[in-house]
Order: structure tokens, then C-alpha cells, then sequence
């Protein structure tokens, strides 16, 4: 039996070396017939039958169309692309760039400190002074990310000098206790409403809309929601977590007006702001705003993302943010009002070079998202990879939620923080510049003609300027 046994094993190992060795051998061979044979099918069959008219078929409706158009073919409902935003590709910052300081004037000495404190809402009674101008943006608990990833992203904050926003999500007490300056979401649900978190909040944001969902609510059902999200929002047993579309029945301004100045009374006077998306009204959507007496408006672009949302809500309302930034500031300031109301710009915002040119722009501050997500699971997400989005490390409901370190986390988001800081730094001195507040438009150019007019700066190949 044992001989038979040996036999059999050492015929196997003949037989694999001796494939082995065709293969090793024979490689070319092989690799030609498989071309040559794939190549005769691609280039004889009919066109109507050929595998390659998948090329003139993709290009004509790509890639991410097929694929959510045979996904609407499956389910037969509203799809909720994922974080992605936006598919489209709309004007952006790529066109502008900064004019640098080499003789008119000379650049500032690289170990010369840059000032990049922040206020927002300086007429209120009690503004919010940050030392950096970038803003964790709204990615709520439970409804969005992971407890873990919440309490990163807060101490991260609070280490780097800056404020979070809670987002639309439930309020974790870990992370009021852990947080240095906290933005309180006031969105159009029953949670996180509370006289006592309202009186901890050092900023509130009442949440109109944003850019990759505008003003629409949602519902997550109750079995697509579990753990201890339902209890920090204080969810029944079986009840579904309502964002709606409005505050009150028949809103009106009046209405609005009426809640910015009850959470001001409540806050004790911190700054009272709103949410929006950026839209083809964006001029009318801000004078309604100025009625309704806010400290701060928070604007967001069509680039914007969240964790889910609509493609036709993503792809088909709302303007770049690069317009709305312009349109916002030019209106402000035509109300004199730009320096009364400060202004936060967010959407498709995602490296240093971003955050400071919509700051040249004339915003006050930058809320910072996406970019925040990815960096904040940086190695981590090698837990979820490759079979898994990077994502499931961070999300409420991710797979690899459990397996990710909050000191990492922490770490990963304040060191982001801080290199984007210090390039932008690096830029400001490049210009000349000790202070973000001496940051203008006027240090900008565009290589794109009609970009450089739409935002009134030089367009570089005018000779005549």
C-alpha cells in the first residue's frame, strides 16, 4: 500500500514538472495560439455579434451609466449612489492658479510663522475663533459613520484647533465630552434637539439643504438601522429614522426666522448658521437667509457628496462649486453684508490647493469631507481591501467597523490636518503673504478665459494687461 501511495505521489510530481516545463518552455507558443485564435473571433465576427461592440457601446454610455442602468433594471426603485457624488465633470479650481512673489514683492522667509486664524460669525455674541480655517464637514452617527470614527475625527479636531460638525446623525455624550469646539447640526429630524446639546454647541447649523441631495429628507428603515444608533436618537423599537423635507408644516420665512432667534436665546448667543446647496438661485436663496438674521452661511457645491444619495439628485440639480463660491461672495458683499456673515464653502474640496483658492475666493472657511473620510481610514482600510470598499472601515453599518483603532484613526486625521495646513502655509509664503487674511483674489490667474472673467481675475494669456 505504501509503495503504491509513493507511486502515485511521485508520478503527480513528474507529471506537474513535466507541465511545468512545457509551460516554461512552450510559454510563447501558447500565448500566440490564445492572440491569434481571439484575434481571428474579434476581427471576423459580424459586428452585431463581435464581443468589441461592447467599445463603441461603453463609450457611448459608459462605464457608470450601464452599470446604474442595470442596477434601476434589477430593483425597480430609486437608487442611492454611494459617496461618490456627482459622475459628471463640472468646472472646478484646475484653471486657477496663484501668482507667486519672486521680485513684486519678494516671498516671505520660510521659517517666518503664517497667522491662519479663522472667526466665524463675528457679530454674534459669542463668535467661533478657530486656528485653522478648515472645518470637519457633517458626517453623522448611525446614519453615516461608525462610533469609532466619529470619536477619531472629534479628538483630531479638537488637537489640530479646529471645530466638527455633528452632521444630521445622532449626538454621541463620548463625543461632546471629547470634542474641542462642536457644530451642532440642526437638521429636520426629531433628534439631537435637546436644550442641553443645544447649550453645548458652540456653533449650530440649521440644515436647509445640501449639494448632493438639496433639500430632500430620507428614511432609514428600522431594519437597515440597528445597535446603539436607535437609542442615541431615541428610536422605538421598530420605527424609522425620518429626515424630513421641512421644519414645520406650511413653512415660511417667518417660521425660520423665529427658530434662528430661539436657538440664539437657547446657545446663549453662539453664531446661528444654515446649510444650503448651491443653486441656480443662489443670489435670492442669500437675501432670504439675510431676512432670516443667520451669523454664518454654509454653501455647498454640486461636486458634494455624502454617503448615499440619488444620481438624479447628484447629477442633475445644483451649480459648480466654483460658481456659487463667486456668485455668494459677489452677493454678499454687494448687500455689505460680507463682513457681517461669514462664509463656508464645501463640496468636490479635496487638497490643500482647493481649500486655499476658494479661501482666496473670499470664503471664510472650508468644510472638509470626503477627503477627511479616506484619510481617516488611511491604512485601515486594508481591513476591508481588497474584496470590500475602504469604506466598511468607517461606517455604521461597515463590515470592518469593529476592527478599526480609534488612536490610528486620530492620528491619520490630525496629520492630514496638519500637512494640509502647512502646505498651505508654504503657498501664502510663496506669495508674499504672513497672514491668510491678506489672501485675495487678487493673487489669483486663470489659464481659462472665460473662467478668469466669470471670477473677474487675469486670464494669463493677455497680453495687454
Amino acid at each position: 500500500m505504501l509503495n503504491i501511495l509513493s507511486y502515485l505521489v511521485f508520478a503527480m510530481i513528474s507529471i506537474l514538472f513535466v507541465l511545468s516545463l512545457f509551460i516554461l518552455l512552450g510559454w510563447r507558443w501558447i500565448f500566440k495560439q490564445v492572440v491569434k485564435k481571439a484575434g481571428k473571433i474579434i476581427l471576423t465576427d459580424s459586428y452585431q455579434e463581435n464581443i468589441m461592440e461592447l467599445m463603441p457601446g461603453l463609450r457611448h454610455m459608459g462605464i457608470q451609466n450601464l452599470l446604474e442602468n442595470s442596477l434601476r433594471a434589477e430593483t425597480g426603485t430609486i437608487l442611492h449612489r454611494p459617496l461618490t457624488g456627482s459622475a459628471k465633470k463640472w468646472p472646478h479650481l484646475e484653471s486657477v492658479t496663484f501668482i507667486p512673489a519672486q521680485v513684486s514683492p519678494f516671498p516671505t522667509n520660510g521659517e517666518e510663522e503664517v497667522d491662519m486664524m479663522v472667526t466665524i460669525g463675528p457679530k454674534a455674541k459669542k463668535p467661533m475663533k478657530l486656528s485653522i480655517p478648515l472645518i470637519i464637514s457633517g458626517m453623522g452617527y448611525g446614519i453615516g459613520i461608525s462610533e469609532q470614527a466619529r470619536l477619531s475625527l472629534t479628538t483630531a479636531a479638537k488637537n489640530a484647533g479646529t471645530a466638527i460638525n455633528s452632521g444630521e446623525g445622532g449626538i454621541l455624550p463620548e463625543e461632546l465630552d471629547a470634542a474641542g469646539k462642536y457644530i451642532l447640526q440642526f437638521s429636520k429630524a426629531t433628534w439631537a434637539k435637546e436644550d442641553d446639546t443645544i447649550k453645548r454647541a458652540d456653533m449650530i447649523e440649521i440644515k436647509l439643504g445640501q449639494g448632493a441631495i438639496v433639500g430632500m429628507g430620507r428614511t432609514i428603515k428600522a431594519q437597515d438601522l440597528k445597535g446603539r444608533a436607535r437609542e442615541v436618537m431615541g428610536l422605538e423599537e421598530n420605527e424609522d429614522a425620518v429626515i424630513d423635507e421641512n421644519f414645520f408644516e406650511n413653512q415660511t420665512l417667518q417660521d425660520m426666522k423665529e427658530l434662528v432667534e430661539e436657538l440664539r436665546s437657547i446657545s446663549g448667543g453662539v453664531p446661528i448658521g444654515v446649510k444650503i446647496g448651491m443653486g441656480g438661485k443662489i443670489e435670492e436663496d442669500i437675501d432670504h437667509l439675510i431676512e432670516m438674521g443667520v451669523d454664518y452661511i454654509a454653501i455647498d457645491g454640486g461636486q458634494a457628496a455624502m454617503k448615499e444619495a440619488p444620481p438624479i439628485l447628484c447629477d442633475d440639480f445644483g451649480i459648480p462649486t466654483l460658481h456659487g463660491v463667486v456668485r455668494a461672495v459677489n452677493h454678499l458683499t454687494k448687500r455689505n453684508m460680507k463682513e457681517q456673515i461669514s462664509l463656508i464653502v464645501s463640496g468636490g474640496l479635496l487638497v490643500p490647493g482647493h481649500f486655499l483658492k476658494v479661501l482666496a475666493l473670499g470664503a471664510d472657511a472650508v468644510y472638509v469631507g470626503s477627503a477627511m473620510l479616506f484619510t481617516l481610514a488611511h491604512t485601515q482600510s486594508l481591513n476591508a481591501l481588497p474584496f470590500e470598499p475602504p469604506t466598511q472601515a468607517v461606517w455604521y453599518d461597515g463590515k470592518f467597523k469593529d476592527q478599526f483603532k480609534v488612536e490610528d484613526g486620530i492620528k491619520s486625521a490630525e496629520k492630514f490636518l496638519t500637512a494640509s495646513i502647512e502646505e498651505m502655509k508654504m503657498a501664502l509664503r510663496a506669495m508674499g503673504k504672513h497672514s491668510l487674511k491678506e489672501l485675495t483674489k487678487e493673487d489669483l490667474v486663470s489659464y481659462d478665459e472665460s473662467t478668469a472673467k466669470m471670477i473677474g481675475i487675469p486670464y494669463t494669456f493677455n497680453t495687454k494687461q
